[in-house]
């Protein structure tokens, strides 16, 4: 079990993202969840290849399943930059600036055990160093080519986090530039 679930208080938000209380994470993420604060992170080295991370099993929700470089919930109290920086440094140990995308809502269920509720933000960045992954929160990780990861995603797309396919579809669509800038 995720034992962070029992600690976290997070941020409960509307779809215009004022906030409206602050709930535990499992709260959260109970039944078809409650709308609450996110942040998906990208991170691509100098090849232009994207960190991705296999979900550690005792994960509740989509364990073992691949996803974005990191994944998580700014807490109370806590911006989506505090969070943001505190979260790349306890799951992958580095530090690196990031760009702001964009900003969407989605809901995913997973089998009868919860679901995610998200007002979710994505940012993009590159690191050229040592990732030092907690295997408390990753199974396993990855540098991965764009050409790849799209094959990949289209052959076994169970193997893959919801919002993972969504954001990196969209990225796709729209973002597609910003790998360029990255240099």
């Amino acid at each position: 079990m995720d034992t962070a679930y029992s600690k976290d208080l997070l941020i409960q938000v509307d779809s215009d993202d004022n906030i409206i209380d602050y709930k535990t994470k499992a709260d959260c993420h109970k039944g078809d969840g409650l709308l609450h604060r996110a942040f998906s992170i990208f991170i691509f080295n100098a090849d232009k290849q994207l960190l991705i991370q296999q979900r550690s099993a005792g994960k509740m929700l989509w364990p073992l399943h691949w996803s974005n470089s990191v994944c998580s919930h700014p807490r109370k109290n806590e911006s989506y930059q505090q969070g943001i920086k505190r979260r790349l440094m306890e799951e992958i140990g580095i530090e690196t600036p990031l760009k702001f995308l964009f900003k969407f809502q989605y809901q995913s269920g997973y089998e009868n055990i919860g679901s995610e509720n998200e007002l979710c933000s994505v940012y993009i960045g590159q690191y050229g160093g040592q990732i030092t992954a907690d295997p408390l929160e990753i199974a396993e990780w990855k540098f991965i080519d764009i050409s790849t990861l799209n094959q990949q995603l289209k052959n076994n797309p169970e193997h893959y986090t919801p919002w993972f396919k969504i954001e990196w579809q969209r990225m796709l669509a729209h973002y597609n530039h910003e790998l360029d800038d990255l240099n």
